[in-house]
């Protein structure tokens, strides 16, 4: 078992940012992939945004220009850096990582993040 914690998330106006961050207790070369989802009420979990070890990154189209994926140097925190916000930003943000070589996916308990109109 990885532990993985997410803190960052709150409420904030239309067009305020917030900067998420996910926690991993787990070695750098042990890490494939982290990646930021999130699930609004009712709705399904759904990719946010991706970071590869190597640094690759990839968005949702509705974050795109939006938000920012990071990790800085060898450090196993991943963060998000989300302006612009709206209120379908409203949701549930939950950190996923995916370790290497063995295949096993670690979630995170999840952080609220809340977008008042």
């Amino acid at each position: 078992q990885v532990p993985v914690v997410e803190s960052g998330g709150g409420l904030v106006q239309a067009g305020g940012s917030l900067r998420l961050s996910c926690g991993v207790s787990a070695s750098i070369f042990s890490i494939n992939t982290w990646g930021w989802y999130r699930q609004a009420p009712g709705k399904q979990r759904e990719l946010v945004a991706a970071i590869t070890r190597g640094g690759t990154t990839n968005y949702a189209e509705s974050v795109k220009g939006r938000f920012t994926i990071f990790r800085e140097g060898a450090q196993t925190t991943v963060y998000m850096q989300m302006n612009s916000l709206k209120p379908e930003d409203t949701a549930v943000y939950y950190c996923k990582v995916q370790m290497y070589p063995e295949p096993y996916d670690y979630w995170g308990q999840g952080t609220q993040v809340t977008v008042s109109s």
